[in-house]
């Protein structure tokens, strides 16, 4: 009985006496762009879902669709509807890990550039992406912020062909999270 006790208070006062390894947020800020003839197109959502390990460098980043905020509720309606079909593709999904884990240094502030490589699940299909990602440390938090291209035929998204000479066929995605540690 004494040895599970000891256990137990080894790895709970042991496991407090490390260093954070795991970060995560809920409110995570993932924009994106497109410009075109027509007009051009921005949305937030910032309820991006992400945890990180800066051990392994593993990342993932989950986000609902749906939770894309746009200035005119028409261009949402459309976006949810038309495009993307939040009601039967309702997350993206990105999987990866940082390529370059050794450029970054977690226990010093300062900015540090990598990048990021892995696979992007959206609308019903999964690509490889790779994309540079900055790393802000101060104080103990992290900050990532990335900037990608996402070509819209990639994903299988369709224009409809009255507007598709008008509607851009790229899209830039910029993502901003501010990365918490994760209590375990």
């Amino acid at each position: 009985m004494k040895l599970i006790i000891s256990t137990v208070l080894f790895i709970v006062i042991g496991g407090t006496a490390f260093p954070q390894e795991k970060y995560f947020t809920k409110t995570g800020n993932v924009i994106f762009y497109s410009r075109a003839p027509l007009e051009d197109i921005d949305a937030n959502n910032k309820n991006a879902v992400s945890v990180f390990d800066k051990t392994t460098g593993q990342v993932e980043v989950s986000m609902l669709m749906k939770a894309f905020e746009f200035k005119k509720a028409l261009m949402q309606e459309h976006f949810n509807e038309n495009y993307i079909e939040s009601d039967k593709f309702p997350k993206s999904v990105f999987k990866g890990a940082i390529g370059d884990l050794s450029k970054v240094d977690f226990t010093k502030d300062g900015k540090y550039l990598a990048s990021v490589s892995g696979k992007l699940s959206m609308h019903g299909e999964t690509k490889d992406v790779t994309a540079p990602v900055t790393f802000t440390v101060n104080n103990g938090m992290i900050t990532a912020t990335s900037e990608l291209k996402i070509m819209l035929e990639d994903y299988k998204i369709l224009i409809p062909s009255l507007v598709k000479d008008k509607i851009s066929k790229e899209v830039r995605v910029v993502i901003d999270i501010n990365y918490e540690p994760l209590n375990h």
